[in-house]
């Protein structure tokens, strides 16, 4: 994979790429804030604004990137408020350039507050909706929620990092160690639970909200996992989690084992978002996004924080 895979990526490609599903572009282009991917508002004549998504070489294959449009189109399908790829002569993975692209209407919003429990209980709702569809067929080519995808590969990544300081790697290596034994601990301690297709990255940053109600958008980490993963990070305190449980209870059936996974999934997350920036870190987004990886004293309370995770977890 290159390193630098968008710097072909120009504006006029942009805006054939767009041209060539038979739309007529009127010039006006808005990058939007991605890093994995590139994401451009595309002005139309006489007509909404698209928006078009260019994906990481390299990152998904054809037949994931298929999973995740099928499922975001599923769920559209089913009435529930998600975001969904426009289909072009029966397509929705589009190719221009050499570039893997989709295009989606635009929906706006705002951000959400997520501070009432009637909104709270309104994405419970919707949420459970959206694992109902997820739990009819499983992904077949996408990744999982497990160590192997959210601590060991990210970890290797940072051990091959220049960002990590070399006296830092004996112990970088001895926490994410400890901290990978807790998780399965925790995880095996849980026992069974149900896997379904899930968002994935279910953060108050992939919600819109409008007069109407919530949005979901961005299934790019669409994935298997339990179904606390689409709650956990939508609830600040317990009083939201309640919140959220009592709208999701009302619709589908939750595990409340599975409360007990969620330090175990926020320390996988803690991991995998380290490992995304080393591995990124040669793309020119990463450095002016992310400056603080730079830093020394960055990495020394990251490894404080997986270590305090592990006490946590043990």
């Amino acid at each position: 994979m290159s390193a630098t895979p968008y710097a072909n990526l120009t504006p006029d490609l942009v805006l054939d790429a767009v041209g060539a599903c038979g739309l007529w572009p009127d010039g006006r282009l808005l990058a939007l804030n991605s890093y994995e991917n590139r994401v451009w508002q595309v002005g139309l004549e006489d007509d909404a604004p698209v928006i078009a998504k260019f994906y990481r070489p390299g990152r998904w294959s054809d037949a994931a990137i298929a999973e995740e449009h099928a499922f975001a189109r599923e769920l559209a399908a089913d009435e529930l408020p998600v975001v969904a790829p426009l289909a072009f002569e029966g397509r929705t993975l589009l190719v221009h350039g050499g570039y893997r692209y989709a295009l989606y209407p635009r929906r706006g919003g705002r951000a959400p507050t997520l501070e009432s429990a009637e909104q709270l209980q309104w994405l419970g709702r919707l949420i459970a909706r959206m694992h109902a569809a997820g739990s009819r067929a499983p992904f077949v080519h996408r990744e999982r929620i497990d160590r192997a995808t959210l601590i060991e590969r990210p970890s290797r990544a940072v051990l091959a990092s220049p960002l990590l300081p070399p006296h830092l790697a004996g112990v970088y290596r001895a926490a994410v160690q400890r901290l990978g034994a807790a998780v399965g601990a925790r995880v095996e301690a849980a026992g069974p639970v149900r896997q379904l297709r899930l968002h994935g990255d279910c953060h108050p940053g992939n919600l819109l909200w409008t007069d109407a109600g919530p949005h979901f958008v961005d299934l790019d980490d669409a994935r298997i996992g339990p179904a606390v993963q689409d709650l956990w990070m939508l609830a600040h305190d317990e009083a939201a989690m309640a919140a959220l449980l009592e709208g999701y209870a009302s619709m589908r059936d939750f595990d409340p084992a599975e409360l007990a996974l969620i330090p175990a999934l926020r320390a996988m997350r803690q991991v995998h978002h380290a490992g995304w920036i080393a591995e990124r870190w040669a793309d020119p987004a990463f450095p002016a996004a992310f400056p603080f990886a730079a830093e020394p004293r960055w990495w020394e309370q990251h490894v404080a924080d997986l270590q305090e995770l592990a006490d946590a977890l043990e």
